[in-house]
């Protein structure tokens, strides 16, 4: 176990050795790549959990019709917003359901956003602090070995957080453009489901009732 497990322990000790000589802007880097992904993680588990992708059209268009069949978290968004019984209402509940639901993903994905922005813009500010203790050694130091290896510290410490910078942005990038699009989709669902509702109101409402159906029959003849 230990002849497996020591390629992984070398390479982590290496990793961490590298990490710290990218200066103090590496811990902020570091907090913003945690808050980054647990950040999306976190919207992508949610927007799993809706169920929009997993129920086909037909299925969800039949629990509509059928409320007594409906399950799932499809079956219980159903439950929520179906309880109006008149375009007003459905559209109360609709607008409801926008603020509780979609008003928090979109904060979060705007959050995401931020940080994606904020991470090369730290690592610039490594670079900038990296070049100044360089420029410092330089002016301070009387040549030798200990003033080189004070330049080749500072030299060292502006590419690394340069490079971290990049690395934690250009994935979470990704990551946010992926959850973004997820983020449409559900909306444009809600956007639908709403639609179908609505129009099945409207039909409801325009159908005569059959007492007013008898009377309007009995005042033409």
């Amino acid at each position: 176990m230990n002849i497996f497990m020591e390629p992984f322990i070398s390479f982590w000790k290496q990793a961490f050795s590298l990490w710290l000589s990218g200066g103090w802007g590496m811990i902020a880097i570091a907090v913003i790549a945690l808050v980054q992904f647990g950040l999306g993680a976190h919207v992508y588990l949610k927007l799993k959990e809706k169920g929009f992708q997993s129920v086909p059209e037909k299925v969800w268009r039949h629990w509509i019709d059928h409320p007594t069949e409906r399950e799932g978290p499809i079956g219980e968004l159903l439950n929520s917003v179906t309880g109006g019984k008149s375009i007003k209402q459905t559209t109360i509940l609709f607008e409801e359901l926008q603020k509780t639901e979609v008003a928090s993903f979109d904060r979060d994905l705007r959050f995401m956003k931020t940080c994606v922005s904020a991470a090369p813009l730290l690592g610039l500010l490594g670079t900038v602090t990296g070049m100044l203790a360089t420029f410092g050694a330089l002016a301070a130091g009387s040549g030798g070995e200990k003033t080189m290896g004070m330049v080749a510290g500072g030299i060292s410490e502006a590419l690394i957080t340069t490079e971290t910078g990049l690395v934690i942005a250009l994935p979470g990038l990704y990551f946010q453009y992926q959850l973004a699009r997820e983020h449409d989709r559900y909306k444009f669902f809600l956007a639908h489901l709403q639609t179908v509702w609505t129009q099945k109101i409207f039909r409801t409402e325009k159908q005569p009732q059959p007492g007013v159906q008898g009377r309007a029959e009995c005042c033409a003849v």
